[in-house]
């Protein structure tokens, strides 16, 4: 972990919980999308290309929080083909100083995110497959309970440290 002030600390666990902030918003908005499914089946496709889109922003969400604490406190990002993969796998370990930020389990959780939200780039909506559509929505809930209260407790470290830091201790 690179040298940091207590006030760089503070700034960086101010910027992980606006992105956490951001992230909150899309719980409500996946939710009324699976209601608008519920009232109106004929338009389920289009419903479905809406939440792979948020499915995509909510794993884009939690890599900016990857990339801030990697960048910040690790001083780089991975580089090559697999960056994506290796910056969440760096997530779920103890490095550089700095405790793991998630839990081994929920890192697996979000590589299906990973994976979906390279599909959502790289084919047309409607070739999406509604069914893993379906499946990453049912999982999301508890996903998000997972990163959050995982990134909340990481924020918690980063305060901690920069306590320390202040008083000597």
């Amino acid at each position: 972990m690179r040298e940091m002030s207590p006030s760089e600390l503070r700034e960086l666990a101010a910027d992980i919980e606006n992105e956490l902030r951001q992230l909150a918003r899309l719980e409500a908005d996946i939710q009324y999308v699976q209601g608008e499914i519920q009232r109106d089946p004929a338009r389920a496709a289009l419903f479905h290309e809406n939440l792979a889109l948020k499915l995509h922003n909510f794993y884009t969400g939690c890599e900016r929080i990857f990339r801030l604490i990697a960048s910040e406190l690790n001083s780089a990002l991975p580089s090559g083909y697999d960056w994506h993969k290796r910056l969440l796998d760096r997530m779920s370990i103890e490095r550089e100083g700095r405790p793991a930020v998630l839990a081994q389990d929920t890192a697996r959780r979000l590589e299906e995110y990973l994976a979906f939200r390279h599909a959502v780039r790289n084919v047309y909506g409607y070739e999406l497959d509604s069914r893993r559509v379906a499946r990453l929505v049912a999982d999301y809930p508890s996903t998000w309970h997972l990163f959050q209260v995982q990134v909340k407790d990481f924020v918690k470290w980063l305060r901690d440290v920069a306590d320390q830091l202040e008083t000597g201790g």
